[in-house]
Order: structure tokens, then C-alpha cells, then sequence
């Protein structure tokens, strides 16, 4: 039986309800039939009702925000107490510790909608773990979810907030960084283990919450590849595919990024494991160092190039442009490997979808005179997992393809 419900509601029309009801978590201020609430406590949680009165689910209601309504739950006898958010974590952490095994060490905890906790997500470092809170909701309550994390991993030393989107602002939330209340440790650095290798993790300064956990598999995927090869790892940021290839027994490992401290990064990180001598180190940008011709001094360089760049674009309206920039960089690429060499690209924005990506790699080799063959089509780490119904959760694209 449905408990009587203690929270205030909302109404929202039929596009809303559709796509409630087909597993979107979303509800948009627009979506609202009586438009935005008044008297609402920003933060709070609110049923969320079809127009002929049917409960369609609960969720955190955001004053601010495009999203109205972050849904938590379409149970209706849900009480959202302290057991609910501690129950969610063991279920989260319950996962990885299937899905990842040993690795769970370093792996992400909590993404976010994926895993029930809108606006969250939870990166663990080995004894340290690093959190983003994007939702005002999820702010409210994040103390009892980081007492659930505890209860799973007592060795904790400290939880680290990495709040610095412009997404908080939005939800009417300062930005900033640092030790959560009652959760600060000694130390902002720590070191992991991925694929057999060591990387150096700075989680108060590296890029996101301080490494980009959700390549770790396809990491390996270049290790198994690279053997005898001539390995040029592009964008390569803390030198993480550069290792791997290196690690693989590749014949020369070529290591390019457009920033000085990650190439430092990607340095220090060779020279924990012994590969400092192996690698070779240069800051370019790789719009520069791959030449339009495809043609580098000397011939074909390199019999293997991987591509990671940082998304090219993070809004559906400048996906067009965000294609053809993806086209030019991977026809450069192409163009600079051998009949018979090997491409490893990828793309990390949700709003490249899987099929356009491989529209572009296709026109990017039709441009360059060459068919290419499919390897793998990879995406993110299980640790981060995709919700069919929910679009959003899948974003990486990652394909090794050969030159033929």
C-alpha cells in the first residue's frame, strides 16, 4: 500500500511524463503545466504528478536550475530517510565491487543519475576519496551519503570536494574546493595502480577529480596493441596511454600534449615506473604537430597514433562544428600512418553519439583516400555505467581501427 505522501507536487505535461515514464530522470522547468513554484524550498523533494493525477515519481526540486525536478525514485513508498541513502550506496558500491574487482581501488564510487544520485559523483583514490556536487539536492544530504561510503570503506582518510563547475552557480551554489566538513586528511596527493602501472594522483589541482578513471580498460586495449609498434599518444595529459603502450613493449612511445604541467605530469609518472628514458616527452599542440599533409620529416613516423582530446563541444549547438573539428584531427592522423597502421580514437562529449562518430571517422578516411577496418568500439569503464534510457550516461566513444 502507498504511504500517504508528506511532500509537495507537481504537474507536468505529456512530453514529461512520457519520458518519465520511459526511465528519463530529468524534468524541466518548461515541463511544468503551472510553470515554476512558489514557496518551493529549493533543494527539497517533491512528487512529480501527470496531469490526470497519476504519481509518476519523487525527486530533489531545484528553483534555479533548466532541470526542475531531479528524480530519485518512482517508488512511491519510498521514505528518504538515512537507511534509503545508505541502502543506495551499498547498492552502488555492491556493483563495482562485482563489476571491478581488485580494481575497485581506484574506481569511480557514485555517477551521479546512473547510480540514483543526481548531481553526485564520488571518485576513490586508493584511501581517499574525491566527490563533485552538481545539485543543490544532493548538497542537502551528501553528509549521509559520505557516511554510507565510510561504512564501506573505514580505511578512509579524507574526502575531498572538487566543486569547481559553473554548473553549481545554476543551482544556487558557491563554487569551491577543499576537505569536506569533518572529512579533511594531511595530504592532497596520493598514488594508484591501473593496469599494473603507477600513476601519481594530485586530486586538489589534476584535471576533474584529479585523473580520468573512465579510460582505464581501453588503456589496456592500447597496452595488448602495442607491441613492436611506434606509438604517438596524443593529448596525453598524465601520460596514461603513453605507459600503457611503453608498458605493452612498444618500440618507441612519443608522448604530446598542449600543456607544460601535463607533460610534467606525464613525466613524473614515467619515472615511477622506470620509463623516463623510454618515452619521449614534447608540448605541442596537436593541431600543429600533426601536419595537414600527413607527411612528418623523414616519412611515416609512427605505426600506431592514439587520440584522446578533451571534448570539443559540450552543447548540441556546436556539434556541428565539434564534428568537423573531430574530422580534421583524425584525417591528420590517418593521413599520418601507414597502410596497415593503427588509429585509436575517441570522443568524451555525450553529444557525439556512437553512430556520428563513426560517421566522422568514415569521412575522415574517405577525405584521406583509405578505408579503415574496426578493432574494437569501445566506451567508458563499467564503473561508470550507462543507462539505456538515459542518453546522457554514454559518453565516451573509443575505437582502434586500421589503416587499410
Amino acid at each position: 500500500m502507498k504511504i500517504e505522501r508528506p511532500f509537495q507536487s507537481v504537474i507536468v505535461n505529456k512530453k514529461a511524463e512520457r519520458a518519465l515514464r520511459a526511465g528519463h530522470p530529468w524534468v524541466y522547468g518548461a515541463e511544468l503545466t503551472a510553470g515554476v513554484p512558489e514557496g518551493f524550498a529549493n533543494g527539497s523533494i517533491v512528487d512529480v504528478m501527470s496531469e490526470n493525477g497519476r504519481y509518476l515519481g519523487s525527486g530533489f526540486y531545484s528553483e534555479k536550475s533548466k532541470i526542475a525536478v531531479r528524480i530519485l525514485t518512482a517508488n512511491a513508498n519510498e521514505i528518504f530517510d538515512d537507511a534509503f541513502w545508505r541502502r543506495r550506496v551499498r547498492y552502488a558500491v555492491g556493483y563495482r565491487r562485482k563489476v571491478m574487482g581488485s580494481d575497485i581501488r581506484a574506481c569511480r564510487l557514485i555517477f551521479g543519475d546512473a547510480d540514483g544520485f543526481p548531481g553526485l559523483t564520488v571518485d576513490r583514490y586508493g584511501d581517499y576519496l574525491v566527490a563533485e556536487v552538481l545539485s543543490f539536492g544532493m548538497e542537502l544530504v551528501k553528509n549521509k551519503v559520505y557516511e554510507g561510503l565510510l561504512d564501506e570503506f573505514p580505511q578512509t582518510k579524507g574526502i575531498y570536494e572538487r566543486n569547481e563547475s559553473r554548473i553549481r552557480l545554476l543551482e544556487g551554489l558557491e563554487m569551491r574546493s577543499g576537505w569536506a566538513d569533518g572529512y579533511a586528511a594531511d595530504a592532497v596527493k596520493t598514488a594508484i595502480e591501473e593496469n599494473g602501472l603507477k600513476f601519481a594522483v594530485d586530486f586538489a589541482n589534476g584535471q576533474k577529480t584529479g585523473f580520468f578513471l573512465d579510460q582505464k580498460y581501453n588503456r589496456l586495449a592500447v597496452k595488448r596493441l602495442s607491441a613492436g609498434m611506434r606509438v604517438l599518444d596524443l593529448c596525453t595529459h598524465t601520460g596514461s596511454f603513453a605507459l600503457n603502450a611503453c608498458a605493452g613493449g612498444a618500440e618507441t612511445v612519443t608522448a604530446v600534449d598542449v600543456s607544460n604541467a601535463a607533460i610534467e605530469s606525464a613525466r613524473e609518472n614515467a619515472k615511477l615506473n622506470g620509463m623516463e628514458e623510454k618515452i619521449t616527452f614534447q608540448c605541442a599542440n596537436i593541431f600543429d604537430f600533426l601536419p595537414e599533409s600527413g607527411k612528418f620529416a623523414g616519412g611515416n613516423n609512427y605505426d600506431f597514433i592514439i587520440l584522446d582530446p578533451p571534448a570539443f563541444t559540450k552543447s548540441s549547438k556546436t556539434l556541428h562544428n565539434a564534428k568537423k573539428g573531430y574530422e580534421d584531427i583524425n584525417y591528420r592522423a590517418i593521413r599520418s600512418l601507414p597502410r596497415g597502421g593503427y588509429l585509436a580514437t575517441c570522443s568524451c562529449s555525450h553529444f557525439m553519439t556512437t553512430e556520428l562518430f563513426l560517421d566522422m571517422l568514415r569521412s575522415a578516411a574517405d577525405n584521406a583516400g583509405v578505408a579503415i577496418r574496426i578493432a574494437e568500439i569501445r566506451h567508458q569503464a563499467p564503473d561508470h555505467p550507462v543507462l539505456l534510457n538515459v542518453p546522457e550516461t554514454d559518453y565516451l566513444k573509443f575505437v582502434i581501427c586500421q589503416i587499410v
